[in-house]
């Protein structure tokens, strides 16, 4: 399903994949991966939801973000880039920290704008800002060795003005200081059980943020991110905050 909401488009293709269509412009957070992008993609457990997936290869981006390695998948990018597409990545995507055998950034056949934590830059008259993505030292989302799974520095969040419509998409993080004071139209966190602020987590944040409209994503592509989306947006609304959810 599509989502309209103030003027632009919204449409979650599965796990972190999300496609925003303003008047002019066309922005992809975190393509592919699992089969998201090509229709092939199914849980590994039943009966846990099915996020939206689609066989979609339309080439029609003019930006693209990518959060962090994890999320980064060169032929997800390809699949949806335009030509002349300007990929903006956080800085400190490695593919050599990583078992599957990626591309670089710098083989890319697109223009490359590498972003830090905290960058401000101007894409195609579209503002980004980035912002910290990680997981607490002493929170639940940690390693076996006690380490976080995503530790300070591993990517970042993103918040695009879309024909004057903010949207965030905080990337694999906890919620961190400063999230809830975020001036957001369209918030689209994750409400997956692990790896990220969980349904829980993301409704409190939500309700702090008080943005215009709600619309999870990257919950349900496999058992450790399983989430109950309906009791989610059950729990946003009776705060008073919109919600909407993009399931098949």
């Amino acid at each position: 399903m599509t989502v309209r909401h103030d003027g632009i488009t919204a449409e979650w293709l599965g796990y972190a994949t999300l496609r925003l269509e303003g008047e002019d412009t066309v922005v992809y957070f975190d393509p592919g991966r699992y089969g998201v992008l090509t229709g092939e993609w199914e849980p590994d457990t039943p009966g846990i939801g099915h996020p939206p997936t689609r066989d979609h290869a339309p080439e029609d981006g003019d930006i693209v973000c990518v959060t962090h390695i994890h999320h980064y998948d060169p032929d997800g990018i390809r699949r949806v880039a335009s030509e002349d597409a300007t990929i903006v990545a956080f800085e400190g995507i490695n593919v050599h920290a990583t078992d599957r055998d990626l591309d670089r950034l710098a083989d890319l056949d697109y223009e490359v704008r590498k972003v830090s934590m905290e960058a401000d830059v101007l894409v195609d008259d579209v503002p980004i800002w980035t912002m910290p993505a990680y997981n607490h030292e002493d929170g639940r989302n940690l390693k076996d060795d006690g380490s976080p799974i995503h530790p300070k520095g591993i990517g970042c969040g993103f918040l695009v003005s879309l024909d004057d419509t903010r949207v965030f998409w905080p990337g694999d993080t906890d919620v961190l200081d400063g999230h809830a004071e975020l001036d957001v139209s369209l918030f689209v966190p994750s409400i997956a059980k692990n790896y990220t602020m969980n349904r829980h987590e993301a409704a409190d944040l939500a309700e702090e943020m008080d943005p215009d409209l709600v619309l999870p994503m990257h919950y349900n592509t496999f058992t450790s991110l399983e989430a109950d989306s309906g009791a989610f947006a059950e729990d946003v609304a009776k705060r008073g905050v919109p919600v909407v959810l993009d399931e098949n």
